[in-house]
């Protein structure tokens, strides 16, 4: 089973995974995750507001998510975004299915209607957030599409504990997923050819992550930037939950998730594992 989660930033071409999950699916069992943040952006600003970012006090950054908003989410990330990935699938002969993390409740948790966040470099209490956290993931509706052939397409939102549908990070939807699954590998794709030293410099790449020293971890924490951090996070846990193989790739490339099995990009991994192991 592989895990594959493509980045919603802007500049990125999805032709080239969906290329290559039509061709690892004749051989693997996928499932295929997905953002959508910089056409919720777009959809945001053509209605006349701007997207709100949150940052909280550990520099993770956030969408405050309003009733508006989720209906703009609702709209962007099952709707036009996830239904045209499908198509691109079903034209590559994957018989793709379209869902949403509420969708027999594969992802749930607590919404967390308030929170503790610096806006504009103050720090604010914000009420009416419908974002929360996945703590329980449910893969019976995913383990019963992939058994019959299916390959699924999945997407935030997920569902509170009181039903609400909630903004829940992509990443660790993926990261939730791979590890009630046992998934082998989870790929993670986006615009970078991984994580960078310097995100205006493509050639400052890290390619490993040594998730068992406090150093190396650290040092990535601290080049990752703005959501990234999320991303680095995600991919340390997937190690340590057993994940085997872990990767941030480049998704405009070809043969992304085949490059990234391979190890091209910034390979996630535990050396006190590998040390445990001779």
């Amino acid at each position: 089973m592989i895990i594959v989660k493509l980045g919603g930033s802007g500049g990125i071409d999805p032709a080239f995974t969906l290329d290559d999950i039509a061709e690892l699916g004749k051989t693997e069992e996928l499932v295929f995750i997905h953002g959508a943040n910089s056409k919720l952006d777009e959809m945001t600003r053509a209605l006349g507001r701007e997207p709100r970012l949150v940052e909280s006090k550990s520099g993770q950054i956030s969408r405050f998510t309003d009733s508006e908003t989720m209906d703009l989410m609702l709209a962007v990330y099952a709707g036009t975004t996830n239904k045209r990935l499908v198509e691109g699938l079903q034209q590559r002969g994957v018989n793709a299915v379209g869902l949403t993390a509420m969708d027999g409740r594969i992802a749930s948790g607590p919404r967390k209607d308030t929170i503790r966040a610096i806006e504009d470099g103050k720090s604010k209490v914000l009420r009416g957030d419908y974002a929360g956290s996945i703590k329980k993931v449910d893969p019976t509706l995913i383990s019963l599409l992939t058994s019959n052939g299916f390959t699924p397409v999945l997407t935030p939102p997920a569902i509170s504990d009181n039903g609400e549908a909630i903004n829940v990070d992509g990443d660790k939807l993926a990261l939730q997923l791979a590890i009630e699954l046992k998934a082998d590998a989870l790929i993670i794709l986006s615009n970078t050819s991984g994580l960078l030293k310097d995100v205006n410099d493509p050639d400052s790449l890290i390619t490993e992550i040594d998730v068992s020293s406090e150093a190396s971890v650290s040092s990535a924490m601290d080049s990752a930037a703005g959501r990234m951090k999320k991303k680095v996070q995600a991919g340390c846990d997937a190690v340590e939950a057993g994940i085997g193989k872990v990767v941030f790739a480049n998704a405009n490339t070809e043969k992304p998730v085949t490059s990234a099995l391979n190890g091209q990009g910034t390979v996630l991994r535990s050396s006190a594992e590998i040390g445990a192991g001779n």
